[in-house]
């Protein structure tokens, strides 16, 4: 489960930075002396946190590696926030109402001399999808603390088995020798060793 949790992880980074690449916004603006002017806004541009999270998806891929137990299931968390960020940025840009605004001011064109904002949709898609693998992701490490903390749980079982079986034994060896009126703290090879 960690090594496809790792693959889904690289693919969910590899998302993200592609979706850093496509644009997002493009806007339109005239200042009444040349030409209208279209700038084209990327997903790194519009959301500044979309390669920040490619990396640290990327990083958690590779911190899977070395880590097992409580810290596994610290980063199946962090899996999920980062997972949870991504989603979050792809949809505003589905929800927010007027990008205007917002676009004017990342093109640095004042906000009267805009004619048109347009929103292109597959990089907040491509978003979404590897917001949702990060996600299964985050699951899959999770199950994966989960399962080997009850294997070791399992091993510890198997191990200590043999250690009560010996102290049975030895409990009724003991047992055994009072009933034969023997001492069982005394040498058995001792002929006095035996009750009389």
């Amino acid at each position: 489960m960690i090594r496809a949790a790792q693959l889904g992880l690289v693919l969910a980074a590899a998302g993200l930075w592609v979706a850093s690449r496509l644009t997002w916004v493009e806007v339109t603006s005239f200042d009444g002396l040349g030409q209208p002017r279209t700038v084209a806004l990327s997903g790194g541009t519009w959301s500044t946190a979309l390669v920040p999270l490619a990396v640290l998806l990327m990083a958690t891929a590779i911190a899977a590696l070395a880590v097992r137990g409580w810290p596994l299931r610290v980063l199946a968390v962090v899996v999920a926030a980062a997972s949870a960020g991504a989603a979050y940025l792809a949809i505003s840009l589905w929800v927010i109402a007027d990008v205007a605004v917002r676009a004017s001011h990342i093109a640095e064109a004042p906000v009267a001399d805009l004619l048109d904002t347009q929103r292109h949709y597959a990089g907040a898609v491509v978003t979404v999808v590897a917001a949702v693998l990060a996600l299964v992701c985050a699951v899959l490490l999770m199950r994966s603390a989960g399962s080997e903390r009850s294997g070791a749980a399992r091993y510890v079982r198997r191990v200590e088995q043999p250690e009560e079986s010996a102290q049975e034994m030895s409990e009724r060896a003991i047992w055994d020798a009072l009933d034969e009126g023997s001492d069982p703290t005394r040498d058995p090879a001792d002929p006095d060793n035996k009750g009389r």
